[in-house]
């Protein structure tokens, strides 16, 4: 197969980031192969079914590709025990370039993805990790914040006055496409951000004002966060997740996006106003 017929794999193409990367990549006019467990139909890409957990469903996904966008397996405490398996396939199928989307929380070498991330420059030439910080779109859709939010305008966390630089999705997927088409890879993991570093009560004070409705930030303890997020996922997931609330003391922003795609991120005030259906639900 030449290399302008070769497929980019998306795999989790119908979720928060991989839905993005897929439609931009179609609407660069690049063959895309929209990988997820029901090989749901997404325009402009082949569907193709893929699923973490059914080795035997790689072999069809990797057909012709030689670069993937790789979103680890929701809610696995060992993402690298079924992600390094496939990787190496990949490999040995065609695959040349990687990139990895993680978090700015987790470093190479650190719990869960972070074991994919050190192992990610041994198995490819070209490859990239995206570390991006908490995603604005926490605060819409189906996401526990978005729930309590319709709910009873509250959003709970252990986060206490720590800052964050919150980041659209649609900026994450436009550094993925980068990091996938251009013609240097970028060969190193790129912190994403927003361009400001928010509190919980910032983020409830902008959407007061965005909703006309009041939100509030309720402040819960480490156990009292690990436990909420425990009925509704794994144990040792959820306590990592509420580990990494706690953490938060982060107030430092990048120019990541501006630097690979010509352009600024978007501010957590514009996405609020932009999304504002999707908030008040």
């Amino acid at each position: 197969m030449a290399e302008s017929e070769k497929f980019t794999l998306v795999i989790g193409a119908t979720g928060t980031t991989g839905s993005r990367v897929a439609a931009r990549l179609a609407a660069e006019g690049r063959r895309v192969r929209a990988a997820g467990r029901r090989a749901t139909p997404v325009a402009g890409a082949v569907p193709v079914r893929f699923d973490w957990d059914d080795p035997t469903s790689f072999e069809g996904a990797l057909d012709g590709a030689d670069r993937v966008y790789l979103i680890p397996p929701l809610g696995a405490p060992d993402p690298a025990a079924v992600m390094l398996p496939f990787l190496r396939q990949a490999r040995t199928a065609g695959v040349h370039r990687a990139v990895l989307l993680s978090s700015s929380a987790i470093p190479a070498g650190g719990p869960a993805v972070g074991q994919v991330h050190q192992a990610l420059p041994g198995l490819f030439s070209e490859w990239a990790v995206l570390r991006p910080s908490w995603f604005m779109q926490n605060f819409t859709g189906d996401h526990a914040h978005a729930r309590t939010i319709r709910a009873d305008g509250t959003i709970r966390t252990a986060a206490g006055e720590g800052r964050v630089g919150f980041v659209d999705a649609d900026d994450i997927a436009a550094v993925a496409v980068h990091a996938l088409t251009a013609a240097r890879a970028p060969n190193t993991d790129l912190i994403i951000t927003g361009p400001q570093a928010l509190s919980y009560d910032d983020i409830a004070a902008v959407l007061t004002r965005a909703t006309g409705r009041t939100v509030t930030h309720d402040r819960l303890s480490y156990e009292q966060m690990r436990d909420r997020l425990a009925a509704d996922m794994p144990a040792e997931f959820a306590a990592m997740l509420a580990g990494m609330d706690r953490s938060i003391a982060e107030d430092r922003t990048t120019d990541t996006v501006q630097r690979l795609t010509g352009r600024a991120p978007h501010s957590f005030r514009a996405f609020a106003e932009r999304e504002l259906d999707r908030i008040r639900g």
